[in-house]
């Protein structure tokens, strides 16, 4: 069970349509994708996208860090110690959070893939089928109510609607007219990108309650490090408050949690350091009894696979948020979950369940 090699990619998918939020515009999906062999001729993937304005991380700087810190220690240890590497894993360096997790992701598909069962089942399997909601960019009121109606008609009943960019006046004209054209059976849910201010967006929140405009959520209204302002916001409004940016590691989500600042938290792979530490958060909010959401950055069907199957092995995790590979020109990889409209299931293949790579999609071969 020791592993041998790791190698490293560059993936590069076009999107069909440029992704819009407050922070920044995506054309291209582009990730490092990770491979860790071990002696036994078993193969575990993992991929990391840089996301500048959320992580701080870039594709030379994942690269860096799997190959010249990660990667030492790795080889020539064993997965019977998972434990151990995982410990070392988080201790290596500060940050680096995607290079980190995809690291993870890896590992846990090689663990999987030796306990004969794929990762969701290996991890704990609570669910064997998820519902993603789909997610409309920031754009013209125009263009966004088009692009709602037109997710709606694809046979999403969830939409995730990013504000946050322009005056909310602009924003809460989005608001009602994406609820007006898709009707009350559609699910709401809006993400800010911390693009107002605490004051700001308990005026527009409590102005959508009074309309009745029916929201789910709103995630991350204001700036991450401003935690009182998360909480000013979550303590005088009804609609639920959901930490994104605010939570990264097990003590920021402690931070959240213990002075009530949101009500729900949104883990993601690429701000945790991997499934590893994705599970200490969801157990630590499941014991204050908060739900958590698992979404994720702009990546391929192989990150998002490790995502949903953690989702899905935990009972805390009750909304998901894995749109990213639809919007997508082609899959990067062969296999991982099944897409069928909004929903995502799992093959019965041990591990991710991927079946190996698209070359089209590798911009170059890297460090090996």
């Amino acid at each position: 069970m020791k592993i041998t090699s790791v190698e490293t990619f560059i993936g590069s998918v076009p999107l069909h349509t440029p992704f819009k939020t407050a922070l920044r515009t995506v054309t291209v999906a582009e990730s490092i994708i990770v491979k860790i062999t071990s002696e036994d001729g078993y193969v575990g993937w993992g991929e990391a996208p840089p996301t500048h304005v959320i992580t701080g991380e870039s594709l030379a700087s994942i690269e860096y860090a799997i190959h010249h810190v990660i990667k030492p220690f790795l080889i020539g240890n064993s997965l019977s110690t998972y434990e151990r590497i995982f410990e070392q894993l988080q201790a290596c360096m500060i940050g680096n959070t995607s290079a980190k997790a995809a690291v993870d992701m890896a590992i846990y598909d090689l663990l999987a893939q030796y306990a004969k069962l794929p990762l969701y089942q290996y991890l704990g399997g609570y669910h064997s089928e998820i519902e993603t909601d789909y997610t409309v960019s920031v754009n013209t009121v125009e263009e966004m109510v088009r692009d709602a109606n037109q997710y709606k008609l694809n046979g999403f009943s969830i939409l995730k609607v990013k504000v946050g960019k322009d005056q909310i006046e602009t924003d809460m004209e989005r608001i009602k007219a994406i609820r007006q054209s898709v009707g009350n059976e559609v699910r709401i849910r809006l993400d800010a990108n911390q693009g107002w201010n605490p004051k700001e967006a308990v005026k527009v929140i409590q102005k959508m309650e009074d309309l009745q405009l029916n929201i789910e959520l709103v995630e991350q209204p204001v700036i991450a490090k401003d935690l009182e302002g998360l909480k000013f916001v979550t303590d005088r409004t009804e609609t639920p408050i959901m930490a994104d940016e605010a939570v990264f590691s097990i003590h920021d989500a402690r931070q959240v949690l213990e002075n009530k600042a949101a009500d729900l938290i949104n883990i993601k792979l690429m701000k945790s350091g991997g499934i590893h530490q994705a599970r200490k958060i969801a157990t630590l909010a499941q014991s204050y009894g908060i739900e958590c959401m698992v979404g994720s950055m702009i990546e391929t069907k192989l990150g998002i696979s490790a995502a949903a199957h953690f989702a899905a092995s935990h009972p805390v995790v009750t909304r998901f948020d894995f749109d990213a590979p639809l919007m997508l020109s082609g899959d990067l990889v062969h296999g991982g979950v099944i897409y069928k409209g909004s929903h995502l299931s799992f093959s019965e293949d041990y591990g991710l369940g991927i079946c190996g790579i698209r070359s089209e999609f590798l911009r170059q071969n890297t460090m090996k």
